[in-house]
């Protein structure tokens, strides 16, 4: 495998770069996606009549895709989190989504890629790493694997998480008005909100009510805040259509689970994020081994995870 010149460097996010770099895609009998090298950042899922699912992105409302989220998952308290007594800058979500990643296995279902730490990411991120983020498809079912390696000789820090949207709607109405989520719960969801702001996590608990384990998007519903879902309280969400028919479920088994779209402006896409760990709390004071939810390594010690994009 060729390797690009720029492989595991920095970047401010280009979204020229991400199309004009290395793509790959994977295909069967139903389903074929496309990745980007840029972040490992899964950029297209087609069923066999070319419908596309996953948001593609625009300018005025979110320019992403599928970003993979690590070392660190949104906000954090004051931008920066503190080591061994010093203050790192931290961008949102990590860096993984901002570098090229190196594609080391190609079968006919199945690709993986890898990033490692390098002399521009300890000096935000003082830790040797492997990211190893694969993709596998059976049938209709798109598999995401990841793999986090502690490569260095002291105990690790990290969050990770998913953030792929989904066109809403989907058969080409005015909006999404009328779709629906549908949670496996057990009862009406508990959830957080977000800060406008800061974009930490705030301490007011509320319960989202369903009725026969459904939520109706309403033109209002992501005005104000991104529902951030913790402790486990449900493994597999889908949107469904005004008809009442699925066309995209996620399952996963993480603690924390966020559901966003872009704030007031009833864009067409919703964001279904399992997440290991999330952003700091508006009352957060602490250092990194001290973050609520962090996943943490031993030297030498190796994270495997997997969530699934099912087409219904």
């Amino acid at each position: 495998m060729i390797k690009s010149e720029t492989e595991g460097k920095l970047y401010r996010w280009d979204k020229n770069i991400k199309e004009n770099g290395m793509n790959y895609k994977l295909k069967n009998e139903v389903l074929e996606i496309s990745i980007a090298a840029m972040g490992a950042e899964l950029t297209s899922i087609k069923d066999s009549n070319g419908k596309e699912y996953l948001w593609q992105g625009d300018e005025k409302s979110w320019n992403r895709q599928s970003p993979i989220l690590f070392p660190f998952i949104g906000r954090l308290k004051n931008k920066e989190f503190i080591y061994e007594g010093k203050k790192y800058p931290m961008m949102q979500h990590g860096f993984a989504r901002d570098m090229e990643f190196n594609c080391i296995e190609e079968k006919e279902n199945e690709i993986w890629f890898e990033i490692k730490g390098n002399e521009e990411t300890y000096k935000i991120y003082p830790f040797h790493f492997s990211l190893k983020i694969g993709y596998r498809l059976t049938g209709k079912k798109l598999e995401v694997l990841w793999e986090v390696e502690n490569t260095d000789t002291r105990t690790m820090y990290y969050n990770i998480g998913a953030h792929p949207g989904f066109n809403c709607p989907i058969d080409g109405e005015a909006d999404k008005v009328g779709y629906f989520l549908e949670f496996n719960s057990d009862g009406n969801p508990k959830y957080y909100g977000s800060d406008a702001g800061t974009g930490l996590r705030l301490s007011e608990l509320h319960e989202l009510k369903l009725e026969n384990g459904r939520s109706t998007i309403t033109k209002e519903y992501f005005d104000e805040t991104t529902y951030i879902f913790e402790n486990n309280q449900m493994s597999e969400v889908s949107i469904v259509k005004p008809d009442g028919e699925k066309y995209v479920t996620v399952k996963f088994d993480m603690p924390v689970l966020a559901i966003w779209s872009m704030e007031k402006m009833n864009a067409p896409f919703i964001c279904i994020e399992p997440w290991f760990g999330r952003c700091d709390s508006v009352e957060f004071e602490g250092e990194l081994s001290e973050r609520e939810f962090n996943l943490t390594l031993e030297a030498g010690e190796k994270f495997n995870n997997i969530y699934s994009i099912e087409i219904c």
